[in-house]
């Protein structure tokens, strides 16, 4: 089928089965290689994004996850049209009755009533204040926040009611809302945390096709340094025999740059993740292929994905444990505080919905 869809700037054309669904609908390859034949006009099919919008009444989720390093999230949109093939929330569109292929990174559902929701809920006498993270499933500013601005209008009410907020993107529009972003900062109430794969432009465009190339990432971590805001980057996924030799020069161009704190996690491949990355490797790294997925197999019990908690984000085995030593050498080298910065609650305030700010 890749011949019959034209994925420019897609991290896949698959459109697996949702594991939900006793039904799916597969299209005949054949039928395409007639058109193609006989059809001398005929032109692979582009898949346009579609925006769906989300009625969901409520906008601030709970998790109970043991090795996540927060409690509370806010997720603006689901789905995500960055298209990176690895990205592990994928299966989370099924839920939605649609695949975790190419439905995932074009079929983007937009919840343009949160930023009312949100202001709603901080509102509420039972809210006790606790910090939220931005984008604890997919990117909060992938491509249409620039249009919808559904994060921008999270943020301003963040910043009404003084409410700490973690954001974690790989899109350097993040400095648009440098404003929001500085204001929360002058409480202790914000940090960012770019998400930096690679330093390599071209590898960058396969791997997260339509993210900010790393160039620009670092030069919002720059920006978001110089404008006050504490900034650092989430390294992630190390994916063995792609970009783990990347470790230590994208921690040192990281910190360079002005990040103050860096993490990292391994990949991690549940559901139809691990046949579209698969697939991803038959595309761009074909003689890699093999190596890749043992060596992921290698830190995940002989497997290609491990849900284990406190192992999940880390891997285990011999490989697992090179790639935490060589981060943990290049952390200490560089100098990066140990953790990012704990955000404060004590400049909380709650206002009532429609409220004009009194100073």
């Amino acid at each position: 089928m890749r011949d019959f869809i034209n994925g420019k700037g897609r991290g896949t054309v698959a459109q697996p089965g949702n594991r939900f669904e006793k039904l799916s609908v597969e299209l005949d390859p054949a039928c395409f290689e007639e058109i193609s034949r006989t059809d001398p006009d005929f032109v692979p099919i582009r898949p346009e994004t579609q925006i769906l919008e989300d009625d969901t009444k409520s906008i601030i989720s709970k998790n109970d996850s043991p090795d996540l390093g927060f409690t509370y999230s806010l997720n603006p949109y689901r789905g995500c049209e960055h298209g990176c093939a690895y990205c592990y929330a994928r299966p989370y569109h099924e839920y939605l009755g649609f695949n975790a292929g190419l439905d995932f990174e074009t079929r983007i559902v937009a919840k343009k009533t949160a930023p009312e929701l949100l202001e709603k809920e901080l509102a509420r006498p039972g809210w006790i204040p606790e910090s939220l993270a931005c984008s604890g499933v997919t990117d909060c500013y992938q491509p249409v926040e620039r249009e919808l601005q559904i994060t921008r209008e999270c943020l301003r009410v963040l910043r009404d009611f003084r409410n700490p907020v973690g954001i974690v993107t790989k899109n350097a529009l993040v400095t648009r809302d440098i404003d929001y972003l500085q204001e929360l900062a002058g409480w202790n109430a914000s940090v960012v945390a770019i998400s930096l794969t690679t330093l390599d432009q071209d590898l960058a465009g396969k791997l997260e096709p339509r993210a900010s190339r790393p160039s620009s990432r670092l030069r919002a971590i720059r920006e978001l340094h110089e404008a006050g805001v504490p900034v650092g980057i989430s390294l992630a996924p190390v994916i063995p025999g792609i970009n783990d030799y990347e470790i230590p020069a994208i921690l040192e161009a990281a910190r360079d740059h002005g990040a103050r704190f860096a993490g990292f996690t391994v990949i991690r491949l549940p559901h139809g993740v691990k046949d579209i990355f698969a697939d991803w490797l038959d595309v761009h790294f074909p003689g890699r292929k093999e190596l890749v997925l043992g060596r992921i197999r290698e830190m995940r019990d002989g497997k290609l994905n491990n849900s284990d908690y406190g192992t999940r984000m880390s891997g285990r085995g011999i490989i697992a444990d090179e790639i935490r030593s060589i981060f943990t050498v290049s952390h200490r080298r560089l100098g990066f505080e140990k953790r990012s910065p704990r955000l404060s609650l004590e400049h909380f305030r709650r206002l009532t919905p429609g409220q004009p700010e009194l100073f």
